[in-house]
């Protein structure tokens, strides 16, 4: 395969209706803005908590290729079947075979192969399957059917910096993009690892910033002060889209990251 190169945008946790609108009117820009060949967001969240089909369908048709997820997409069990039907939506790799969906999709765009791959942390989180030992699995079995992966993107969901550094680490040279979520919050670490993994710790949210992520404050404000698990609706206002953008060049039959650049953009 000759050498390419390539756009990624990676957009954070989409956090309800707010959240699904500002994609819808701001997604178009920035992937004409930044060129970008392949979007990723995770969708967990747009439905508080967890997603529709009928989200997941305003999600795609905005521009993005791939939907991630986490904890939470288990939340709306009618959404299951579709999850099981449509490649494009992710869940967790590292959950039981037998659960519903898929953890990684391969597509081919614009000449280039893109394996986009959804891992769950461990720490302070349901003790799943270990995401290190998966993303080999992953990574050899992709190896296997197109000779060597071309793009390889990872959205790990997960609440420990810790536990997201040492994957994004192990991953280095392997992965092209490893982005974390689930905090909804923006980290300022974005770098290039040394074997050329674009890294960040957390892409944040497109979804309403002020709230409490993404979140009414006072219902958070009352679960956090009264310790009931009071109902959670999306915050009012207008939502930021934050993510990243990843630019990539092939050298030697796999891509390594030249730049990433965060964005909070309206």
């Amino acid at each position: 395969m000759p050498d390419r190169s390539a756009v990624i945008l990676m957009l954070g946790d989409i956090v309800g209706e707010p959240g699904l609108k500002a994609l819808e009117r701001g997604l178009p820009a920035l992937i004409q803005r930044y060129g970008a060949d392949f979007v990723t967001a995770n969708g967990e969240n747009s439905a508080i908590t967890g997603i529709t089909e009928q989200d997941a369908r305003r999600i795609l048709a905005c521009g993005v290729d791939v939907i991630t997820s986490g904890n939470h997409v288990w939340e709306k069990r009618e959404f299951l079947p579709y999850m099981d039907t449509e490649e494009r939506v992710l869940r967790p790799a590292n959950y039981p075979p037998l659960a519903a969906g898929r953890g990684t999709v391969l597509v081919e765009k614009g000449g280039v192969i893109f394996l986009a791959v959804n891992l769950q942390g461990r720490e302070y989180m349901t003790p799943i399957d270990c995401p290190f030992r998966v993303f080999d699995e992953i990574f050899a079995g992709a190896e296997a059917k197109t000779g060597r992966p071309y793009c390889v993107i990872v959205d790990f969901h997960a609440e420990s910096t810790r536990e997201k550094e040492a994957l994004g680490f192990y991953a280095d040279g392997r992965a092209s993009v490893f982005a974390c979520t689930h905090t909804h919050i923006q980290t300022a670490d974005e770098k290039i690892l040394p074997l050329g993994t674009a890294y960040i710790s957390d892409l944040g949210m497109t979804g309403v910033l002020s709230g409490i992520i993404g979140m009414d404050k006072d219902i958070c404000l009352a679960r956090a002060r009264n310790q009931v698990a009071y109902q959670l609706k999306s915050a009012e206002g207008t939502a930021v889209i934050q993510g990243i953008c990843v630019r990539l060049t092939g050298q030697n039959g796999r891509m390594t990251a030249v730049s990433i650049e965060r964005f909070s953009s309206i």
